[in-house]
């Protein structure tokens, strides 16, 4: 270890090269500036500030992640880039087939030298037992879990007033339930006497979701559900945050939308600031940002990744209508009524 001092008037700066900060280890020495006020009876640390760049290759060296819905979309881009950089992480998901595919796949990116790998399991998180198994099989495989990304779910579109109790219960189940399960267990096998951080998909739900009010209600519970976490397992070191998609486009989306894929889509353009969709590779990036310990300060928070979407426009149409009861009469309603009538000859 390399060191100089730099004196002050209260204290003295340490200037350096750590294997570890604050007992963490993390992959290699780094850089760091400390600031240590003295006293007559004590040294303490105020502040360590590192030097270098968390974003370095290896990042997530020697690292665990379980990705819910890691076979297709989005969880399968998040997979791809926990894979480049250097993490063993467990997929999971319904469907044997699409799993075992995509880690067949996947598997082809990662590097002769890198410490990365890539496990299928099969998994139902509407299921506590099977969510259990998953936990415990990580556990055996890997001997820990630093990160769960809670990406799993499903959705499908219909008014509200068209719905089957048994198609919303699915939905709830799988995109709220589920969700908590995988929490609960991860948190209750690993990550209370470790830590870790979870990552939570959403959506961009923050003006309702008419057409989908199923996922809607579901993904709004996630995001409380995620504060809620934040501060009930903060004194164990973890970290828990939401990311909240846009209009996102993939080969997966447009199959499970049908016939409706397509026409859901090119509604959505119009109202993206951007002018075009989202894809997958550019979620990825924002959860593995949330995971990594550049975001060591951060938790209870949703990062919108959007376009700006959440705050310009809605793709759901609301005709001309006098369905609503008249205003209550007085000077406002006439003086409305006056403004409109002086207006009409000029529109």
């Amino acid at each position: 270890m390399t060191a100089r001092y730099v004196l002050t008037g209260e204290g003295f700066y340490f200037v350096g090269r750590f294997l570890s900060v604050g007992g963490v280890h993390h992959g290699g020495s780094v850089s760091v500036r400390a600031f240590i006020l003295v006293s007559a009876t004590s040294v303490s640390v105020l502040f360590i500030m590192a030097a270098g760049s968390v974003f370095r290759a290896g990042l997530f060296n020697h690292r665990v992640a379980i990705v819910t819905g890691g076979a297709t979309g989005i969880g399968k881009a998040i997979t791809a880039e926990l894979l480049q950089l250097g993490c063993h992480v467990v997929i999971a998901s319904r469907k044997s087939e699409r799993l075992e595919a995509a880690a067949d796949e996947l598997s082809q990116l990662i590097s002769s030298s890198s410490s990365a790998s890539i496990t299928a399991l099969r998994c139902n998180i509407r299921q506590e037992d099977e969510v259990r198994n998953l936990v415990a099989s990580t556990l055996r495989l890997h001997g820990r879990i630093d990160y769960l990304v809670n990406n799993g779910g499903g959705q499908f579109s219909s008014p509200a007033a068209n719905m089957s109790v048994k198609g919303w219960n699915a939905v709830i189940d799988t995109n709220l339930t589920g969700t908590f399960l995988c929490c609960r267990e991860v948190y209750s096998a690993w990550m209370k006497d470790h830590g870790g951080a979870i990552v939570n998909i959403i959506a961009d739900m923050w003006r309702g979701f008419p057409g989908m009010a199923h996922t809607g209600a579901a993904r709004a519970a996630v995001e409380n559900l995620t504060k809620s976490l934040a501060i009930e397992w903060a004194s164990s070191g973890v970290r828990i945050n939401s990311v909240a998609p846009g209009t996102i486009f993939s080969k997966t989306a447009m199959e499970n939308y049908k016939e409706l894929g397509p026409v859901i889509f090119q509604m959505a353009v119009p109202c993206i600031p951007a002018k075009r969709l989202g894809f997958p590779e550019e979620i990825s990036p924002a959860v593995c940002f949330l995971l990594s310990p550049a975001a060591s300060f951060i938790s209870g928070a949703t990062l919108k990744v959007d376009a700006g979407q959440s705050l310009y426009d809605s793709v759901w149409d609301i005709p001309d209508h006098t369905a609503w009861p008249e205003p209550p009469e007085g000077e406002n309603v006439g003086a409305l009524r006056d403004m409109v009538k002086k207006l009409k000859p000029k529109l």
